[in-house]
């Protein structure tokens, strides 16, 4: 396994629309394997392969306090989204920004895991708050965009100032 690097905002990469995963093997194995690694390493619930510069429709969650519950989420679409709540966000992409975001309180999901097998998954709670953002980084979209064009832009600044300090 090996630690992928986490693209920051606002690298365009993040804007990029993933493509359907056709192909279900060793590789597709490898990279949901070295997702997960990275995810547990810089201690995220989520990572979505657009985040790692992997542009396709791949996404690994765990959201349990134990990290015991992985979940693999492959080619995920929205059959239905409930009701509506206000959740507190972060981003590996985006990393120390905090802030809240309306989502749907309850979604139902279909999707395939790492062999190709089709599932349907209902959540609400955290995971139906995580499997949302992470569908939105597979759609070119970042959880920073839904809040005002004031704070997108401070935001901006700030990552933009701290990759200069980084180099």
């Amino acid at each position: 396994m090996a630690l992928l690097n986490i693209l920051h905002y606002p690298d365009p990469r993040l804007h990029k629309v993933a493509a359907p995963v056709t192909t279900f093997d060793a590789a597709l194995q490898k990279q949901v394997d070295d997702m997960f690694e990275t995810m547990h390493e810089a201690k995220g619930i989520g990572l979505a392969a657009t985040q790692v510069n992997y542009h396709y429709r791949l996404l690994v969650i765990d959201v349990s306090e134990d990290k015991a519950e992985p979940l693999v989420v492959i080619n995920p679409e929205f059959l239905k989204k409930d009701g509506e709540t206000v959740y507190e966000e972060g981003c590996l992409s985006v990393p120390g920004v905090y802030d809240k975001v309306t989502r749907a309180e309850r979604v139902t999901l279909r999707a395939q895991n790492a062999k190709g097998e089709f599932f349907e998954l209902e959540a609400d709670g955290l995971l139906a708050i995580c499997l949302q953002h992470e569908v939105d980084h597979l759609d070119g979209k970042v959880f920073v965009e839904y809040l005002s064009e004031m704070k997108q832009n401070r935001i901006k600044t700030r990552m933009k100032k701290r990759e200069k300090q980084n180099m």
